[in-house]
């Protein structure tokens, strides 16, 4: 029976340490390490609960090892901080879940990942990078823009007033987010276009879309703007549809596929795609960590849409790094 560490970070854990909703919002619910967990003993798995990078080091230290690692940890400092716990598990040739190091830390920076997309000749939304309230003056795109924190996730930095439609406004917010996040600021030329998250799953050539679905506001939403707030609370303001048939969802998912093969992802994430005002898709993100919650999630909402259960899915993301393990594992 293998063994399948488990890495994660607790949003009930940091927040019992006293960081506040907005700084472990990325983190894990209970709930959605108890699924893990279930699920793969349901599998015929052994499942060990390892936790953060810092149990993982001190238990790799005491000489604990496992023969697949299950990673959704998120990390806490630095833009690296995904790229901690496969920096680890790579140092004692330890195999794990999703996508390696450098591809962790390429894609939690935002720009990062826009130039190796835009360098590969994919659609993505012209943008700037604000490392300091003197640069912002300096900006040189076309309004209305969109401006959000470059190495964050779950929406955080995304509010009604990400969307900027003068330069004063530009200033405000830039200077309210180098202030809040201690990290530069992503501006972007805005998107109009309807929005689209897709899960895919698999590795290099082997990759394949599991789903499509659109981004839609309840007319209740107080705004248009996919946050923070939004996301937190999707179940009140956002309708997720699947994406029918046709030449939008052959346009969508081809860029989804080629940015994630071309970001070299590994085993499942989501792109995140919104049309553009030439009524193109473009790229807006990369998710090579995507969450897992069997309800709440969006990858397995989109499973679930295709009509795959969650216990397929975790199946599905397992057997896809089981393939990098020894023939014996397999």
């Amino acid at each position: 029976m293998l063994s399948i560490g488990l890495t994660y970070d607790l949003r009930s854990e940091y927040l019992a340490l006293g960081f506040r909703e907005d700084q472990v919002a990325e983190f894990d619910s209970d709930a959605t390490v108890d699924a893990l967990e279930a699920t793969l003993r349901d599998l015929g798995y052994r499942p060990v609960r390892i936790g953060h990078a810092r149990s993982l080091c001190r238990r790799l230290v005491e000489g604990e090892r496992w023969d697949l690692v299950f990673n959704i940890a998120e990390g806490i400092h630095g833009r690296g901080r995904e790229a901690q716990v496969p920096a680890l598990l790579e140092l004692y040739d330890i195999p794990y879940t999703f996508s390696d190091t450098l591809v962790c830390a390429a894609t939690l920076d935002k720009a990062v990942t826009k130039r190796l997309v835009r360098d590969a000749g994919l659609n993505t939304a012209a943008f700037a990078v604000i490392r300091s309230a003197d640069e912002i003056k300096r900006v040189a795109l076309r309004y209305p823009l969109f401006a959000k924190p470059i190495a964050e996730g779950t929406g955080k930095g995304i509010d009604r007033n990400s969307r900027i439609d003068s330069s004063a406004a530009l200033q405000t917010v830039c200077e309210a987010l180098l202030q809040r996040h201690h990290q530069p600021v992503l501006v972007e030329e805005y998107l109009p276009g309807r929005e689209f998250t897709v899960g895919i799953l698999g590795t290099g050539e082997k990759a394949r879309v599991l789903g499509t679905m659109e981004v839609n506001f309840r007319p209740h939403a107080q705004t248009l703007i996919y946050s923070y707030e939004m996301k937190e609370k999707c179940e009140d303001f956002i309708t997720y549809t699947r994406l029918a048939e046709g030449p939008l969802k052959s346009a969508v998912t081809e860029l989804a596929l080629q940015s994630y093969r071309v970001l070299e992802c590994r085993d499942a994430g989501r792109i995140d795609i919104r049309m553009d005002n030439a009524d193109r898709p473009a790229f807006i993100e990369v998710n090579p960590l995507a969450g897992l919650h069997p309800q709440h999630s969006d990858l397995p909402i989109l499973a679930t849409q295709e009509g795959w259960s969650y216990r397929e899915l975790i199946k599905a993301i397992v057997e896809s790094a089981l393939l990098r393990l020894e023939p014996v594992h397999v």
